[in-house]
């Protein structure tokens, strides 16, 4: 959602205020993401999740899955960035995820996308100038098949008092 900044001149726009969420809308994030062998063994040693179902091509070879598996910490950090153009990008904090389900593997080579359907929306009892945002988000690959969801809450500024109406 871009912003008006002058005649003829626009700011990109990221994230939404409190009032520009309804619950039921869905949002579809885009791009979506062609995960790497390298984002995933870089993703796991960075993280120190050395598992060898992630790194080592022969004993995933032997797995039931036949081949490497992408680390699932990868998965729900990448279906969460997407979610932020949409979801989080004005948000102040990011309140908890509940309900996370991996239901699906993603391999190396795997196009994911990510939807968030706004599942709640309420002012903030404690802060008069916020709200909190509950949406559930799915990501899905590329033929559709569903291999994760999550719930989200994340505290969100009333129009006129987030950090970028101040910059």
């Amino acid at each position: 959602m871009a912003e008006t900044t002058a005649p003829a001149r626009y700011r990109a726009g990221l994230g939404r205020y409190l009032e520009d969420f309804v619950v039921g809308d869905v949002y579809e994030h885009f791009p979506g993401r062609t995960i790497t062998a390298a984002d995933n063994i870089q993703f796991s040693l960075l993280t120190m999740n050395n598992h060898p179902l992630h790194c080592d091509h022969a004993y995933a070879a032997r797995s039931e899955f036949g081949k490497p598996l992408v680390n699932s910490g990868l998965t729900l950090a990448i279906v969460l960035g997407m979610t932020v153009a949409d979801v989080s990008g004005k948000a102040i904090a990011n309140l908890g995820w509940t309900d996370i389900k991996l239901v699906a593997p993603v391999f190396p080579g795997d196009t994911v996308y990510a939807e968030s359907e706004v599942l709640e929306k309420r002012e903030s009892k404690s802060r008069p100038t916020q709200g909190i945002v509950t949406v559930r988000t799915t990501g899905k690959k590329a033929d559709g098949t569903v291999f994760m969801s999550f719930v989200r809450s994340v505290l969100i500024p009333k129009r006129g008092h987030g950090v970028q109406d101040h910059a």
